[in-house]
């Protein structure tokens, strides 16, 4: 082996103390890159739980609205401006 690569006892507390700051800045690296994956994958997760409200509502709404116009308590009209707006904010309809 080489000397380079075994510190001999003048410089072993300077070889150690570079390793572990070495360690350090690699385990910091680490922790920062993991945290942001965690937070891009809880933002993902978030937005897409959000989306599927939205859409489950307005399949609720349409079904509330398509079951008035089958009872007669709302006119056809009505019932064509009450869809287009459940259609302008769905992404499904």
């Amino acid at each position: 082996m080489s000397l380079a690569l075994q510190p001999n006892c003048e410089n072993l507390a300077v070889w150690r103390s570079n390793m572990k700051k070495i360690i350090l800045a690699l385990a910091l690296l680490l922790g920062v890159t993991q945290s942001g994956c965690a937070f891009l994958g809880g933002a993902a997760v978030g937005s897409l739980a959000t989306g599927a409200g939205y859409e489950i509502n307005a399949h609720s709404q349409m079904e509330k609205l398509e079951a008035d116009y089958r009872n007669e308590r709302i006119s056809r009209r009505e019932y064509e401006a009450r869809k287009a707006q459940i259609e302008k904010g769905s992404i499904l309809y």
